[in-house]
C-alpha cells in the first residue's frame, strides 16, 4: 500500500499537523481519528486495513489528519471560549488549506469524509458546515452535540460547530447531493446520540442511511467491520 507521511503547515493554526496519506489514486477521503488520536491511528487500529482492497485498486485515497483535541474540546486547562475558538480555526484549516490541496492533487471538487467516535463528529460537523466541498460523509458511533464540553458556555463558534444546533436551521437543499451514513449498534454508547441526529436529518428531509448493527460495542471491531460495507455502498453505486 502506497503511503506518505506529511507535516502539513497551517497558516491558520500557526503550526504543522501530521497527515498520513495512503493510496495512489481514487476517490479522496479525509479521515479523522478518535478523541486525541494521531494521524496514524486509523492505520494502527485496522480501519485502513479493512478497506485495503479499495486503496490498492485505486478506488480510494485516504488522507488521515491528526486531531488537535487537547487544544480544543479536551483542553480542560483552556477556557470554553478558547476551546470553541481553536476548534473553529481547525475547521477553517480543513476547509481553506487542507481540502484545497486534496482537491488539487486529485483533480476533484468534492471529497469524502469519514471518522469513528469523536472522529465521526469531526467528519459530520465539517460536512454540514461546508456541504459544497463534500460528496459523502461516513460517521460511525458519533455524538453530534459538543455542549457537554462547554460547561454551559455558548457563542457563535459553539453554535456553528454543533450540528444538533445549526443543522435544524440550515437550508436543507444544500445537503441534497451528499451521501450521508450514520452507523451505530445496539450496544454502542453513542447509539442514542446517533439516532438523535438521524431524527434531526429526518425532520429536515435530508436523505441518509441510519444503520444499527447488533451485539457490538463502541470499539474498533464494530467500525472495522462496518466501514467496508459503508464504503462499498458509496463507491459501487
Amino acid at each position: 500500500m502506497q503511503e506518505r507521511h506529511i507535516h502539513f503547515y497551517s497558516h491558520i493554526i500557526g503550526r504543522s499537523l501530521d497527515l498520513y496519506v495512503t493510496g495512489h489514486w481514487g476517490q479522496p477521503i479525509l479521515m479523522f481519528p478518535t478523541s486525541m488520536g494521531s494521524a496514524h491511528q486509523n492505520r494502527d487500529m485496522g480501519l485502513l486495513g479493512s478497506i485495503h482492497n479499495y486503496i490498492n485498486e485505486g478506488k480510494v485515497k485516504t488522507y488521515n489528519i491528526a486531531s488537535i483535541d487537547f487544544e480544543t474540546f479536551y483542553g480542560k486547562n483552556i477556557s470554553p471560549h478558547d476551546r470553541a475558538y481553536n476548534y473553529e480555526l481547525y475547521t477553517r484549516f480543513l476547509a481553506y488549506e487542507l481540502i484545497p490541496e486534496i482537491q488539487k492533487e486529485n483533480s476533484v471538487h468534492r471529497i469524502g469524509l469519514a471518522g469513528c467516535s469523536f472522529g465521526a463528529y469531526h467528519a459530520m460537523n465539517l460536512a454540514f458546515k461546508k456541504p459544497d466541498l463534500i460528496d459523502f460523509v461516513i460517521g460511525m458511533s458519533g455524538s453530534y452535540d459538543i455542549r457537554t464540553f462547554m460547561e454551559g458556555y455558548f457563542d457563535d463558534n459553539v453554535y456553528f460547530n454543533n450540528p444538533v444546533d445549526f443543522v435544524p436551521n440550515a437550508e436543507s437543499w444544500t445537503f441534497d447531493h451528499m451521501k450521508v451514513i450514520l452507523g451505530t449498534s445496539d450496544w454502542d454508547i453513542c447509539r442514542n446520540e446517533t439516532f438523535r441526529f438521524s431524527q434531526i436529518l429526518n425532520n429536515k428531509n435530508v436523505n441518509h442511511w441510519y444503520d444499527e448493527k447488533k451485539w457490538a460495542s463502541h470499539d474498533w471491531p464494530l467500525w472495522n467491520q462496518a466501514f467496508p460495507e459503508y464504503l462499498s455502498a458509496i463507491i459501487n453505486h
